[in-house]
């Protein structure tokens, strides 16, 4: 493995939810009618910003709202957290209300942040609203389809709501975590090789460590660990193929030397072709679903024609392989990445 300085030079567009995209949502129970909408949320008139125990600027900032509007903005996010997490069973937000709602101004979609507690125990739970970009929404699709990953989300129009994604930032983990002496380090090469096979069939792009946490779960005699994007706004756009291999990103250096530290070229080789023939177990299984959200993506313009031309230039060249040229979108590429991790499994 190795590391490169990819960048992405300019901001990606948000494309909207098309109708094709909303009657897709609506087969697969993604769609839902709620309260209020992202746009409600923007209706603050100051915003201060939010600072860490350290005292370090987040880059999230508290937005301020007149009391009438607070009070209704906020009865309507315990309805949208009653539909994410109980096909909108109101008892479970009975107890609860929310504590703060943080606004990101960093980032395409620019999502707000809510807190709700459960005042009888002052257990809390955090989600999102975000404006609705369906490049985000076909890479959750993906991931819920493609991944060993269940994503929750669901789309009102224009608005996005999205569950919380427990664990640990990926950077901090690498500076704080990743040489605990109870971890075995060959496990985390390990997931890091999987996740980096993932992105590059799913088109995944911009996986630098800040962009996904790492989930670490104590087994009987020791550690497993899973790695999971959580932003999923770069989705087939990038015409570099090293945007979509987080290999490449020197955010992630420190993974990628632990990979070179512990594995060899042959394990690593087979971490991926272990990946692969779980990705055609899960794509069998979703066969029906995948074929619809083909078909949705194929009709619809989510990057553009040069990006998509040096994408399948550089896939080409990447597994030596024409086949790639002959790609129309990005959605025939990820279908072509697809078909031949399904051939390599049967060999």
């Amino acid at each position: 493995m190795e590391t490169d300085d990819v960048k992405i030079s300019r901001k990606k567009p948000i494309y909207p939810v098309t109708p094709a995209l909303q009657k897709y949502l609506r087969a697969y129970q993604r769609d839902a009618r709620m309260p209020i909408s992202y746009g409600n949320l923007l209706d603050f008139y100051e915003t201060v910003p939010v600072i860490d125990k350290n005292g370090k600027d987040t880059l999230w900032e508290t937005p301020l709202y007149p009391p009438h509007v607070q009070e209704t903005l906020y009865n309507g996010l315990k309805i949208i957290y009653a539909e994410l997490k109980a096909s909108g069973n109101r008892r479970v937000v009975e107890h609860k209300y929310i504590d703060r709602v943080e606004y990101c101004s960093f980032g395409n979609t620019h999502p707000f942040r809510i807190r709700i507690v459960n005042r009888l125990n002052d257990v809390y739970d955090y989600f999102y609203v975000k404006q609705a970009d369906a490049s985000r929404i076909y890479g959750l699709e993906l991931e819920q389809i493609i991944s060993p990953n269940p994503v929750n989300y669901l789309v009102d129009g224009q608005t996005l709501v999205e569950e919380h994604i427990v664990g640990i930032p990926g950077d901090v983990f690498a500076r704080t975590l990743m040489h605990n002496p109870d971890y075995n380090p060959k496990r985390i090469a390990k997931e890091f090789v999987k996740f980096n096979e993932r992105c590059i069939i799913t088109l995944l792009g911009d996986m630098r460590s800040y962009n996904f946490v790492m989930q670490i779960t104590p087994d009987f005699d020791d550690f497993q660990f899973r790695i999971r994007a959580i932003d999923f706004d770069q989705q087939f756009y990038e015409g570099n193929p090293k945007i979509y291999m987080p290999q490449f990103f020197k955010d992630n250096l420190p993974y990628v030397q632990l990979c070179m530290e512990h594995l060899t070229d042959r394990t690593a080789s087979q971490y991926q072709q272990e990946e692969r023939s779980s990705i055609v177990h899960r794509v069998r299984s979703e066969r029906h679903r995948i074929a619809a959200l083909r078909d949705v993506s194929n009709t619809e313009e989510l990057s553009t024609s040069a990006n998509v031309k040096r994408l399948r230039e550089g896939y080409a060249a990447y597994y030596q392989n024409e086949q790639y040229l002959k790609c129309r979108t990005m959605t025939d590429i990820i279908e072509l990445n697809v078909k031949n991790v399904i051939r390599q499994v049967k060999l």
